[in-house]
């Protein structure tokens, strides 16, 4: 009973870890979601610094229902060892790509820091916001995320490769509360510093630390997409 019980959580923490890592260097990576967060949390004079939640929580419900209709869709695909193998190759190969060009970027200082530094947002923009229903946060993290191409390679791809790799499926569910609760987890952590800083003042975070821990982060999904790449055809 012990062995199971050591087991359970060592198998639930070293998928939640891994879904954090690399949840947290796709949020890094400045895109649609940050840049309305950063709105939001600035125009919202009320706890503004809670925006990058309420925000997440939309996020976490699009992704709830994605990895729901890809192990629905998808569940057959866990049978054939050729095609598990091809997920996991093409996936990890993206994976790679993402990181060196994280790292890349970094080294060539070609990644946007716009948003440090900034203090206010225009009517104008508040507006456009308004406009495209985006006034919730909740339901703004649902529509941004869903208007995001990159978002939907990700899933295609990387996300669900993860899942392939780690069994992760309704009959396995701590497998697959830990892989989401890790992903999430990854989002929420960047996106609550950024709406603090950005409620407060994004002047206060210093871009030497954003691009170390980009590099880093970059450098784990490199490493981690040579992992997935391999380890699939020991399966």
């Amino acid at each position: 009973m012990l062995h199971e019980i050591t087991s359970f959580v060592s198998t639930f923490w070293v998928i939640f870890s891994f879904s954090f890592l690399v949840a947290l260097t796709g949020a890094l990576s400045p895109g649609p979601l940050l840049t309305y967060t950063i709105i939001k949390s600035i125009k919202t004079s009320k706890r503004g610094y809670l925006m990058g939640l309420w925000v997440i929580i939309g996020h976490a419900i699009l992704e709830m229902a994605i990895i729901i209709s890809l192990l629905f869709g998808f569940s057959f695909v866990l049978e054939n060892t050729l095609v598990v193998r091809t997920i996991g190759i093409i996936g990890g190969l993206i994976l790679l790509y993402f990181g060196i060009s994280i790292v890349r970027s970094v080294y060539l200082g070609n990644i946007s820091t716009s948003f440090i530094g900034a203090s206010d947002v225009t009517d104008q923009e508040n507006d456009q916001l308004k406009k495209r229903g985006l006034e919730n946060p909740v339901v703004g993290g649902i529509l941004v995320s869903m208007s995001n191409p990159y978002w939907w390679v990700w899933w295609a791809t990387i996300g669900f490769a993860f899942m392939v790799q780690f069994d992760v499926s309704f009959r396995q569910w701590p497998k697959l509360l830990a892989f989401f609760l890790g992903h999430e987890a990854g989002d929420l952590l960047w996106y609550l510093i950024v709406s603090f800083l950005a409620f407060f003042g994004l002047r206060h975070l210093n871009r030497k630390i954003y691009y170390g821990v980009l590099l880093c982060c970059g450098a784990f999904m490199s490493l981690f997409g040579i992992y997935l790449g391999i380890s699939s055809f020991f399966r």
